[in-house]
């Protein structure tokens, strides 16, 4: 198939759709509805219910894989040329797919509205690579059922068995279709896709109010809620140098479009505070859309990320036309909303050391559990050798206008021995350490007080008998 960049296509359950023009704030979830395929469901349009949930095929390191996401936080112009299945294209016919007959079997479908978000969740679980007979049940944790028909969906779930040869297994067997440089314009705005960094660089010195677009999965909550539009909008989905995690130098580089689920699953088991923020950030259908770059350039004081990622003693590489530079994360975040992103840089990679901390862990504090925007947010790390403390990084996030670390508490663990009474000096130099404010998720107090108590819930982690195996 030839690409042709003035004419927007997308192949969907295996046929090619083009239009001569598009808006590029159209949400995926209301084009594919605008063609027809109505299965697809509009529930909430900010990626809290899974009612819209399509299965990209994306690359993968053997060919092909179905990543399940969220359409209504994909811009349609950012994945012109891309390939998906709705679900009108998971069924033979009149024969319908596995994971449909399941549903049926069991009477996982009650009212019917969520039911194809879950399915098509489902079908992307079914044809993971590797999966045997066993199933991820968080494959299903971004869709919600209103009805509380849960449980018959769970076992719907897993009694699905090993996957089938068929035409949807076979298509994994080739490489995904790759995203090309596009430009699309339609109801007075434009999208520029290049495919490389340089490109990129190159449109946003020349237009440097362009809206930079990563993942979407804020932006695009701004754009169906808030009604926000941009003249231009510069996706950055095409750009593979942006994508992918090596070790160089010392440092795990993450690439700003790196996936937060590709994170996840290639860095498991490396920093165990990183382990325990997965489970607790968003759901798997928006970790698979959303990036790491684009969660630390949102610069939300309540982003999940950078916590974390402030207790590993992170920094950022940051690309213009002009050249590189490195920021350590603690210096990137100036205040609300603001960064030391300078006019015409992009976010290139994000760097860890490689020598993980000895012990580490993350807190997220929320009305829910999962799937919840945290009050507070804290990642600790400690680097010990022969019983003492050499290195104390405690990030937080809820209690000031940005993420911060808590410098002074890091002091009094540094030096000090590994030891439950370390911990009290650091606890004392927490008093005042941050300003935070109320809003409807908590109160001045209530974060005041959960700064000291973080930190003294993981003491109690490490050093109580009952806790002992808690210890990483």
């Amino acid at each position: 198939t030839l690409y042709c960049p003035s004419m927007f296509r997308i192949r969907v359950n295996g046929e090619w759709i083009e239009e001569t023009s598009l808006d590029p704030h159209e949400p995926l979830l209301h084009f594919l509805r605008r063609k027809g395929l109505t299965g697809t469901k509009e529930g909430c349009a900010e990626g809290e219910c899974g009612a819209c949930a399509v299965a990209m095929v994306a690359k993968s390191e053997n060919g092909a894989r179905y990543l399940p996401v969220n359409s209504c936080l994909v811009l349609a112009a950012a994945v012109d040329g891309a390939e998906l299945l709705t679900v009108e294209g998971l069924a033979d016919g009149e024969e319908l797919h596995p994971v449909q007959e399941k549903m049926v079997e069991l009477a996982g479908s009650q009212c019917g509205f969520c039911t194809p978000g879950f399915v098509v969740s489902m079908f992307s679980e079914y044809y993971r690579e590797g999966r045997g007979e066993e199933v991820d049940l968080e494959s299903i944790g971004g869709n919600l059922c209103r009805c509380t028909g849960y449980r018959p969906i769970r076992d719907a779930l897993v009694t699905l068995g090993k996957a089938r040869s068929d035409r949807h297994q076979e298509r994994l067997a080739q490489p995904a279709l790759k995203l090309e440089e596009s430009e699309l314009q339609g109801a007075g705005a434009k999208m520029q896709r290049p495919a490389t960094l340089d490109a990129a660089l190159a449109i946003l010195e020349q237009n440097p109010k362009a809206k930079i677009l990563a993942g979407g999965t804020d932006a695009v909550v701004e754009i169906n809620h808030r009604d926000f539009r941009y003249d231009t909008i510069l996706s950055l989905s095409a750009i593979e140098e942006l994508e992918g995690i090596r070790e160089e130098d010392g440092a795990i580089v993450i690439g700003s479009m790196t996936s937060l689920s590709d994170v996840e699953n290639k860095l498991h088991g490396k920093f165990r505070v990183l382990d325990q923020l997965w489970p607790l950030f968003s759901s798997r259908l928006i970790r698979n859309r959303g990036t790491i770059g684009g969660n630390i350039a949102n610069a939300s004081p309540i982003g999940d990320s950078p916590p974390a990622l402030l207790s590993l003693d992170a920094s950022l590489t940051l690309r213009s036309k002009g050249g590189e530079r490195t920021l350590p994360l603690s210096e990137f975040f100036l205040d609300y909303k603001k960064t030391a992103m300078a006019a015409g840089e992009l976010i290139a990679s994000i760097n860890i050391p490689a020598d993980a901390p000895t012990h580490s862990c993350f807190y997220k504090v929320s009305k829910r559990v999962m799937d919840d925007i945290s009050t507070v947010a804290a990642g600790f790390s400690l680097w010990v050798e022969d019983g003492t403390i050499q290195r104390a990084r405690l990030g937080y996030g809820g209690v000031a206008a940005i993420p911060a670390r808590a410098t002074a508490a890091e002091n009094a663990l540094q030096g000090a021995a590994f030891e439950a009474k370390s911990f009290d000096a650091a606890i004392d130099a927490l008093e005042g350490a941050f300003t935070p404010m109320t809003d409807h998720r908590g109160s001045k107090e209530y974060r005041t007080a959960m700064v000291k108590q973080l930190l003294r819930k993981w003491q109690h982690e490490l050093f109580s008998a009952e806790s002992a195996e808690a210890r990483p």
